[in-house]
């Protein structure tokens, strides 16, 4: 049963996890069952291995980080702007906020190069199951707490934050299935299966969408949505794709490019900053794509090949007409 007199105090996050580990193993052992028996292979053992070895690391990390995350939190939550009643339009603005700072969070760790370094290693994995929700962003505890401290300096408790993300980050891990199609009128509110296999797709067009972690809303409203397209069959990973997928080298990977970026010769003060901080693909020399590059060029191949059926359409119309 979840302790629920010590749910909301700083051992709130640890209550969360210890509910939810064998709902979350019992599901994996499910899926894994339904896997081998309908023949899918959902699952690979050297796969799952590195999924959870980039758990741990992500968690001993954060438990490193703790003290001073919540230090700096609180900082904040003594200075806050109000000091609000906690009733349930306080839960309710909780986790509305924390959501959406999980969004920009989620938007910024895919448009600056810097953090795409850290994130990478959640989308490396070119297989898609539970067990890939646990495939972490392993260096995202050195600066997640910046990302949630506005909300401290509103005036919202830091543990009650935490614990809000610990159950929407929950939710989150049982979104990486492809055993669920769809889930009906909730794809209009909620994250879905369907949503979050687009996000982990290295398709052109599903780049960079459907950034949310629990509601669907932010990216509707902030146009990073794209609905899952049958015609369109998800492709997972990155591009390029690892040659060396090695325990260090699924960490490094990205960092170990960025430094060969930083260290090319000739390069003046501003465009290093640039690498850093600016979309994964830019380059100084203008050699380079980002992902709107690419699905700008994606739009105009589409809209050409759609032209071009469209005259073909026409043209066997007239012929109809004349026969």
């Amino acid at each position: 049963m979840i302790d629920w007199n010590n749910l909301f105090t700083e051992n709130g996050q640890g209550v969360v996890y210890t509910w939810a580990a064998p709902i979350h193993l019992t599901v994996i052992l499910g899926e894994m069952i339904y896997s081998h028996f309908n023949k899918e292979k959902l699952y690979e053992t050297k796969d799952t291995i590195t999924n959870v070895y980039l758990a741990l690391l992500n968690y001993g990390l954060d438990l490193l980080m703790k003290a001073f995350a919540m230090g700096v939190m609180f900082f904040f939550y003594h200075y806050r702007l109000f000091t609000w009643e906690e009733n349930a339009w306080y839960w309710i603005a909780v986790f509305l906020l924390q959501d959406f700072a999980y969004y920009v969070l989620h938007l910024v760790d895919h448009k600056s190069r810097v953090f795409w370094a850290v994130h990478i290693t959640h989308h490396n994995s070119e297989l898609f199951n539970i067990s890939t929700g646990f495939r972490s962003s392993v260096f995202e505890p050195l600066y997640r707490y910046m990302f949630f401290s506005p909300l401290a300096f509103l005036g919202f408790n830091p543990w009650h934050i935490m614990v809000v993300y610990a159950i929407v980050q929950v939710y989150g891990t049982w979104v990486h299935t492809k055993t669920i199609k769809n889930m009906g009128i909730l794809e209009y509110i909620l994250v879905t299966p369907s949503h979050h296999r687009v996000h982990h797709a290295c398709n052109i067009r599903y780049l960079d969408k459907n950034m949310g972690m629990m509601l669907i809303v932010w990216d509707k409203l902030f146009g990073t949505f794209e609905k899952e397209d049958p015609n369109l069959p998800v492709k997972y990973g990155i591009y390029p794709k690892a040659k060396d997928r090695g325990p260090i080298n699924v960490v490094f990977y990205e960092w170990k490019k960025l430094a060969r970026d930083l260290t090319q010769p000739n390069l003046s003060m501003m465009d290093r900053f640039r690498y850093i901080f600016y979309s994964p693909g830019w380059r100084h020399d203008g050699t380079g794509k980002t992902v709107k590059d690419y699905q700008r060029a994606e739009l105009k191949r589409r809209e050409r090949k759609a032209a071009e059926m469209a005259a073909k359409n026409a043209e066997s119309d007239v012929v109809k007409k004349v026969s």
